[in-house]
């Protein structure tokens, strides 16, 4: 009885390479000959383009680009760059065997022999069509948010760095402290605070407590760009990526002078110790007309 031959330890393994490659069907995988003719199909790559190996094989690959991309020497410049730079990544359109379109992300690498000599290409290709979707979706989002904010007057909502610098800054903010995005974006938010402020270390008290409670909420005295002052109101968020790491802070400031005039006022009008308008002008003023009109009390000047 003979033996079988035993196959080569290389062998076995460039087998097994093959059939885990025609098996895959998340990503097209295939290869290309130096002049870019299809070498081979796996079945990710009939998947995603609508080709079976048949149809396929012996054609150039320049087909799965659209009409444009061809004109303009795409699929040549591809081939250029992974023979040249050892490396070919690009994200674009590509056309399936119906027409339609796909998203897809690409990377092809170029393929010698131990001579150096270049045998052609590895060209991976992968359908991220819905991540785009979604991309441009979050994008479209981001916008309309950034149209929302640029177009508010009543707050100043603006973003900082997680030092403290601003790095945007919307109608309101202008509106409320006077400076122009150009002048304000890069520097630090501590100018919008008072010297005496700024000595006791209040900005960055105030960015730590954002940090480390979640929220910053405060009432205080800021300065607008001409050197006046007033009375703001306050909060500071931290804005947290997906990893945990803190990438800066959101910023919203309404000016409420007006609203802590009119409360001083009434403190002042209910206050039992503060004297009346009346009595204080019969004070000055002995007349029996206090105030501009008649006057019900007893007004006396002693």
């Amino acid at each position: 009885m003979s033996e079988k031959p035993l196959r080569p330890a290389s062998a076995i393994e460039a087998e097994r390479l093959r059939l885990f490659v025609s098996s895959v069907t998340d990503y097209a995988i295939y290869t290309l000959s130096p002049e870019g003719i299809v070498t081979s199909w796996n079945a990710g790559a009939q998947r995603f383009k609508g080709y079976t190996e048949a149809e396929i094989l012996g054609e150039h690959f320049s087909r799965f680009y659209s009409d444009d991309d061809r004109a303009a020497g795409r699929p040549a410049m591809a081939l250029a760059v992974a023979r040249d730079a050892g490396r070919f990544e690009d994200e674009g359109w590509r056309i399936r065997k119906d027409g339609t379109r796909f998203w897809a992300s690409v990377v092809l690498d170029p393929i010698r022999d131990h001579n150096g000599e270049l045998l052609g290409y590895a060209k991976i290709t992968r359908d991220i069509t819905a991540r785009r979707k979604e991309q441009e979706a979050l994008h479209a989002s981001e916008e309309r948010f950034r149209l929302l904010v640029q177009g508010v007057t009543d707050y100043a909502i603006y973003m900082l760095s997680p030092e403290g610098l601003v790095s945007n800054w919307n109608e309101g903010a202008r509106r409320i402290k006077g400076y122009g995005s150009d002048e304000v974006t890069g520097t630090h938010f501590e100018r919008f605070y008072t010297e005496p402020d700024r000595a006791a270390g209040l900005p960055m008290q105030a960015l730590a407590t954002a940090r480390r409670d979640g929220r910053f909420e405060r009432e205080g005295w800021r300065v607008r760009k001409d050197g006046s002052q007033f009375w703001a109101h306050v909060v500071i968020d931290p804005i947290i990526d997906s990893m945990g790491e803190l990438i800066g802070y959101a910023k919203i400031t309404r000016d409420v002078t007006e609203r802590r005039t009119a409360e001083e006022e009434l403190a002042r009008a209910s206050s039992p110790s503060a004297p009346s308008a009346c009595a204080s002008t019969a004070l000055s003023i002995p007349s029996k007309r206090c105030c501009g009109a008649p006057c019900t009390a007893t007004c006396s000047s002693n």
